[in-house]
């Protein structure tokens, strides 16, 4: 039989790691409930423990449920008490926490790993941090997500198509990124593997604004977006570091798109939304 699998959040990686957690037997849920998810909303202890009644115990727990684009409210709901209902409901289960490489701190443009000192400015990115506490000293495991893209999703695609992308000041910010579907397999290693500990989960090449909106514009033909001052209002703080993924290929993963224009011919043909 088939070990059982909880996803808590079935968004966009949530549901990429559903469609290829093929060796698994697989519970979604979803704050709302639909369209085959179990209605779950995380910070609550009695939602949580409603569901436990309901599903098969499962082996393992992928929390990637999503903030709704919240604020610190949203996080410390969905995040810090929704991975404290997760560990006291399922205390035998192997809990992994999609979180972010946004609680590095880092601006000189270094080599970032899992050792690297972690201390943010914002208290979102602060607030996944008291998160990860909990699912690590539970033996979990935490996934510092880069940035996600793939087909239909692309930040940086979808800037520099409509017009509105800048180049900050030399463009020289380094841009860390990672593909869904990389993302996901690279949870799923982790889950069958159970190991503890935290794993960046980010390409092999980090590249740095100007190169990438040069490869772009020379893909389409078209010119360089104009230079402007650095967007120091990002929701998660303006960073400018190079996050290394050694630890988790250390362990036998690999990406399939090692970097963002391997993908490149994939994301062209999906609109962006």
């Amino acid at each position: 039989m088939k070990p059982s699998l909880l996803i808590a959040g079935a968004g966009y990686l949530g549901s990429e790691i559903a469609n290829l957690a093929t060796n698994y037997q697989i519970t979604t849920s979803t704050k709302s409930g639909g369209n085959g998810h179990e209605a779950c909303d995380l910070s609550s202890p009695k939602q949580v423990s409603d569901l436990a009644e309901k599903i098969p115990h499962p082996e393992v727990i992928v929390h990637c449920a999503s903030s709704g684009r919240g604020g610190a409210e949203a996080y410390h709901a969905v995040f810090v008490k929704g991975a404290q209902n997760l560990l006291r409901t399922f205390p035998n289960s192997h809990l992994i926490l999609t979180s972010s490489t946004s609680v590095y701190h880092q601006t000189d443009g270094s080599g970032v790993d899992e050792t690297s000192p972690t201390s943010p400015i914002r208290e979102t990115s602060q607030l996944l941090l008291e998160a990860e506490k909990l699912v690590l000293k539970a033996d979990g495991t935490v996934a510092r997500l880069a940035g996600l893209y793939g087909p239909g999703r692309s930040v940086v695609l979808r800037k520099f198509l409509d017009g509105s992308a800048v180049i900050e000041e030399s463009g020289q910010r380094i841009l860390n990124q990672i593909h869904v579907k990389d993302a996901a397999l690279a949870t799923l290693h982790l889950a069958h593997h159970k190991i503890s500990g935290i794993f960046n989960i980010t390409d092999d090449h980090p590249i740095s604004q100007l190169k990438c909106y040069q490869e772009l514009a020379d893909y389409f033909d078209k010119p360089l977006p104009l230079t402007g001052e650095k967007n120091t209002s990002r929701k998660r703080a303006w960073t400018h570091k190079r996050v290394l993924n050694h630890k988790i290929r250390e362990t036998g993963w690999n990406p399939i798109f090692p970097r963002y224009f391997d993908a490149l011919d994939s994301l062209t043909s999906a609109p962006q939304p």
